[in-house]
């Protein structure tokens, strides 16, 4: 019987009628020890088998909280029969988990995928409940790879409960429970059975608080010793009171049960072939099993609840207790088991065990468990006796820090290797990590000043040190880091076409650095994955949109296809900018949702406030401002650019144009080589405002540097807007006839339909009306299709100044893709071109029967029924 616990029942049994439903879901119970969290979630385990649901459990025990994927081994064992039926990489990460011999993992991110892909396929069966129990003492791979599965849950007909204290287990965007404490009813039935006195029941009572554990156990105590009391927290009281009952128990229980504690898995043989070499023995449980402390089978021991294993351990001395690890460490068969008892059993520096402890790092490494990698690091390095072997593992455990998303921890660690080397080569691998870190953390120019520095001071990674610095002082807008990192490049006979196309960039000589950009993009194709990156973004500083397009597409599905979680926002972030410049807004609408998605699912944060640059400037053309400054509202310092830049073109189309011009004046900064891309995309902002205004002077220097910038690429787009801009300082129409014709040849619709808006303003006032009209209902057409409504009422204006009286604004054909979700847009897409559901699954990292939910959802709005007709319908 659970007292006072109808909230939290029907919780879970919501949650799981859910789940029987076809709606996955997921909870977290958050609550201080003793709460009731562990008899809930067996209540819940009672009532899913009896219904037919098939269960999973796991518990979190503290010993293994730094063990690589433990908990994720418990969870998993039952079903890894299983692995066969999933996609080859997801197969493999699980296989790496739990112990078969594998290719390293790539993405931290991509055991998460397989979990909720593997959950799913269960559910196929019938709806399952996964439940996690002490969720605070799980591994951090573990609980990356539940939380990220629980995230994306949609209708796999799984439920997932988390049982955890209030500190630890950090899960943002899951729906939370925190159970109450009993109050005095609900208290006065639970100890009903013990038979106390009034004024001890009324004792018990005010002493636990309304903690049901401490209320049993005070119960019990006061009962057998009515004078027992002790003034201190609820949770230390229940801990003494399991002291107590274990100082009393023989010295050889004692030590079994310290045994029990130390390997905290519940491996009764592991624990008794230990615990042989100090002479204990099965037998010596007894005691403690008659006590109701532990639970024995012939397999394991369970403590009957966690804190009795915590002061077993903790009532043992440390000689005791370090004798019990090694004993431990000895008897283990698995090397990543032996590896987590050595620290514990090791008091002074030893290299044989530090060597252990970093072939176990490594291994957690290659199962990118990155978390697990650097403690272990740091482990081995506290045991290492020389210095520098020290300082290099303390710099291997940054690096797995940072690989773990802890920048922070990563920093600190690199900090603390820095103080104990002045060695170069030290220096060097440190610099990489703490530059890392500081450009996350916004401090970009520093970074790229510290590559650079500790370049200079002697040996180290060098080019990839030099890029990365030269990356870092582009987007700074640190023209002097860039030339140096060209430079010092060149002088290495390692000169990089991106690197040294960038420099003279800064230098606005577009003559000798686009060539070498392009360079840069013609190594891409059939180079390594670095060299693709280098293309792509060589491809968008050259403007040229076809081949950026073309690299963009090509790395969101090399990240899709190896399950590069963690790579995909910025890679689907790339491709939506330049879907947004082809005026396919639904599609780059579709990809940010997906990349904000995952990014939210990974902890990305940064990336998902990045991300609202894109649909931001889709709202400014489509002239949405609420939503278009809601979204720039949160945009960060290094998207700033593109965020003023929508702004600035929301308040071009009211014809606000000073607060236009004066933005984009303040977001370009000292010069175009600070992110020259989004400067060269404005510059006609730039142009039209400060013509408007009667000051053309304003924009000529952005002109001119974006004229030499489109005759040294010869992208059409690019001399099309560099010939309106000029047009519109010196009034001459074969400018404009030539910006019409390049138009053709371009990819850029809006640019085109202002081209067209502006040479149908100048045809009207030579009073050319017809010719006008012709020009104008071109631009209208475009931006009709943009859905850019500001701009499509200006081209209306110009239409009847220009004696049109039978154009008027009119409603845009309905197309049938907006009634669809940008996640069922994705769906229907690759159903379309014939993907089967669990590829379209793969490809999306979602789930089969989500995507079949988003397939039955899509039909009725298209008004299809099958995939067959799917394939008929024009869904570009």
């Amino acid at each position: 019987m659970l007292y006072g616990r109808s909230t939290e029942l029907a919780a879970l049994d919501e949650l799981t009628a859910g789940a029987r439903e076809g709606r996955s879901g997921a909870l977290v119970l958050r609550g201080e020890a003793g709460i009731g969290k562990t008899a809930l979630l067996d209540r819940a385990a009672q009532s899913a088998s009896a219904s037919g649901m098939r269960v999973l459990r796991v518990t979190g025990v503290e010993p293994e909280a730094d063990l690589a994927f433990g908990g994720l081994v418990q969870l998993l064992w039952p079903v890894q029969d299983r692995l066969d039926g999933l996609p080859e990489p997801q197969a493999d990460a699980l296989r790496a988990v739990l112990g078969a011999t594998r290719p390293p993992t790539r993405d931290r991110f991509l055991t998460g995928l397989a979990v909720l892909t593997l959950l799913a396929d269960l559910a196929e069966q019938g709806p399952l409940l996964c439940l996690v129990d002490d969720a605070q003492w799980l591994d951090q791979a573990t609980s990356d790879a539940l939380l990220f599965a629980a995230r994306r849950l949609a209708a796999e007909q799984v439920a997932m409960v988390f049982a955890t204290r209030d500190e630890g287990f950090a899960a943002p965007g899951l729906t939370e429970l925190r159970p109450s404490r009993l109050d005095t009813g609900d208290a006065v039935s639970l100890l009903a059975d013990l038979g106390l006195p009034p004024a001890l029941r009324d004792q018990v009572i005010a002493e636990s608080a309304g903690n049901p554990l401490a209320l049993i156990e005070f119960g019990a105590a006061r009962r057998d010793d009515p004078g027992s009391f002790t003034p201190v927290t609820v949770a230390d009281r229940v801990l003494s009171s399991y002291r107590t009952q274990i100082a009393a128990l023989p010295e050889k229980t004692r030590l079994a049960l310290l045994f029990a504690a130390a390997e905290g898995r519940g491996d009764l043989p592991l624990q008794m072939k230990a615990a042989r070499t100090l002479g204990v023995g099965l037998e010596d449980l007894e005691d403690a099993e008659r006590a109701g402390l532990i639970q024995v089978t012939e397999s394991t021991v369970v403590f009957r609840h966690p804190l009795i294993g915590t002061a077993a351990y903790q009532g043992a001395v440390l000689a005791r207790r370090i004798a019990a690890h090694q004993a431990l460490a000895d008897a283990a068969d698995d090397p990543d088991c032996r590896a987590r008892h050595l620290p514990l059993a090791t008091t002074s520096p030893d290299d044989e065990v530090a060597s252990e402890l970093v072939a176990a790092a490594e291994r957690a490494a290659d199962r990118s468990a990155y978390a697990a990698a650097s403690l272990l690091h740091q482990q081995a390095a506290r045991l290492t006796p020389d210095r520098r072997g020290q300082v290099r593992r303390l710099t291997d455990a940054a690096v797995c820090a940072l690989n773990a998303g802890h920048a922070g921890q990563a920093r600190d660690l690199a900090e603390q290797a820095e103080r104990s080397s002045p060695e170069p080569e030290d220096l060097a691998r440190l610099a990489s990590v703490r530059a890392a870190v500081m450009f996350e953390s916004g401090e970009r120019r520093e970074a790229a000043r510290l590559l650079l520095r500790t370049h200079a001071a002697g040996p180290g990674p060098g080019p990839a040190m030099l890029r990365t610095g030269a990356t870092y002082g582009w987007f700074a807008g640190d023209a002097d880091s860039v030339r140096e990192a060209a430079e010092r490049l060149a002088s290495l006979g390692e000169a990089d076409p991106m690197v040294e196309g960038m420099a003279h960039l800064v230098d606005d000589d577009y003559a000798r650095g686009l060539p070498l950009l392009e360079r840069a993009v013609a190594a891409g194709p059939d180079g390594s994955d670095a060299a693709r990156t280098r293309a792509l973004h060589s491809a968008i500083l050259l403007g040229d949109d076809a081949t950026a397009m073309e690299l963009a597409a090509a790395e969101v599905a090399r990240c899709r296809a190896q399950g590069l979680i963690g790579a995909l926002p910025q890679a689907l972030h790339l491709l939506a900018e330049r879907q947004v410049l082809a005026g396919a807004h639904r599609d780059a609408e579709a990809s940010v949702a997906e990349a904000v998605e995952i990014a939210r699912d990974t902890g990305l944060r940064e990336r998902v406030a990045w991300l609202g640059g894109v649909p931001a400037r889709i709202a400014a053309i489509e002239g949405d401002e609420r939503r278009c400054r809601d979204l720039v509202r949160d945009v960060p310092d290094v998207g700033r650019v593109a965020g003023e830049s929508a702004l600035s073109l929301l308040e071009l189309a009211r014809g606000d144009y000073e607060a236009a011009l004066g933005r984009l004046e303040t977001a370009a900064g000292p010069g175009p080589q600070r992110h020259m891309a989004m400067a060269m995309a404005t510059v006609a902002d730039q142009v039209e405002a400060a013509v408007r205004l009667g000051q053309s002077g304003r924009a000529e220097r952005p002109m001119r540097a974006f004229e030499a910038w489109a005759r040294a690429g010869g992208q059409p787009w690019a001399l099309a807007v560099a010939h309106r801009c000029r047009a519109l300082v010196d009034g001459r129409e074969e400018d404009y006839r030539e910006a019409v014709r390049l138009h053709g040849q371009g990819r850029r619709p809006f640019e085109r339909a202002r081209t067209a808006l502006l040479y149908g303003e100048w045809l009207r006032r030579a009073r050319r009306r017809s010719e006008a009209r012709d020009t104008l209902r071109s631009a209208l057409e475009d931006f009709e299709g943009l859905r850019a409504v500001p701009w499509a009422e200006r081209a209306r204006a110009e239409l009847r100044a220009a004696g049109d009286a039978t154009t008027s604004a009119k409603a845009t054909a309905e197309n049938v893709l907006d009634r669809l979700t940008p996640q069922e847009l994705q769906v229907v897409r690759l159903a379309a071109d014939g993907n089967s559901s669990r590829e379209i699954a793969a490809q999306l990292f979602l789930s089969r029967r989500t995507v079949e939910h988003h397939l039955y959802k899509a039909y009725p709005k298209l008004g299809v029924g099958s995939r067959r007709e799917l394939a008929r319908l024009n869904l570009v």
